[in-house]
């Protein structure tokens, strides 16, 4: 097993993870056997060639797919194992998710946009709290304005209050900048860095080197399996690392 980081209890703790898309010799093996803690208050980047398993671990650990077998398991709940009105309920309230895509409603504000994970888990929300989470990520002012009216990174950081808002155990993002331009990736990054280092738990799937470097630590993947890993990170070494496993 690739261990945590020295000191850090696991937030949530992956065990035998496989999945297989497709049946006899078109079938994929997308996850072999995973094995991987992600420590709590610390921010891991999941990196490799496409096709190496890394959205299929990313999917399986936030419940939003099932693994075939293997054990997902936050506090000491084995989230493989819960029906789907289950699944659901943890996803609303101890899970957090940011989609490369945003995923924000276009007919809501951004306020709206940020408190319905609240509304969907049965909460009333606290008008204090959505400010507050729309101000932690300097969009106070833009409250009352639709997706349509924001650029991409603007959105990006409306869904990232979005996630944040239900102080998730885990924030899962999947390629979180990949759509923004360079100053918008930065001001995202340093948003995920200022809750990482505020203690919030985050696991982020990217291509991008220069976004890896920021977190605490980079595994890499390749075939299903967890082949590598990098404490500490910095551009160039995870540049090299990922041009390794893609030759």
């Amino acid at each position: 097993m690739i261990n945590s980081l020295v000191g850090a209890a696991p937030a949530i703790s992956v065990h035998g993870l496989s999945r297989t898309y497709g049946t006899g010799p078109a079938a994929v093996r997308a996850a072999d056997g995973i094995d991987i803690d992600f420590p709590r208050g610390t921010w891991t980047a999941v990196m490799g060639p496409s096709g190496s398993g890394k959205s299929t671990l990313l999917h399986c650990a936030a419940g939003l797919e099932r693994p075939d077998s293997g054990r997902i398991v936050l506090d000491d709940t084995d989230i493989a194992t819960l029906d789907d009105d289950a699944l659901a309920a943890l996803r609303r309230t101890r899970i957090g998710f940011v989609f490369q895509s945003f995923n924000l409603v276009g007919s809501l504000t951004a306020e709206q946009n940020v408190a319905l994970p609240l509304r969907l888990a049965g909460r009333r929300p606290e008008a204090g709290l959505i400010r507050d989470a729309l101000a932690a990520v300097g969009l106070a002012e833009r409250r009352r304005s639709k997706p349509r009216e924001l650029s991409g990174g603007q959105q990006q950081r409306v869904a990232v209050a979005r996630a944040l808002v239900t102080r998730p155990d885990v924030l899962f993002a999947d390629e979180p900048t990949g759509a923004l331009d360079t100053g918008s990736a930065r001001a995202v990054l340093d948003l995920l860095r200022r809750a990482a280092d505020a203690g919030q738990t985050i696991v982020m799937v990217t291509h991008d080197p220069v976004a890896a470097a920021r977190a605490d630590l980079v595994v890499f993947l390749r075939d299903g399996r967890i082949v590598d890993r990098i404490a500490g990170p910095d551009v160039r070494e995870v540049t090299d690392r990922l041009v390794g496993l893609e030759a």
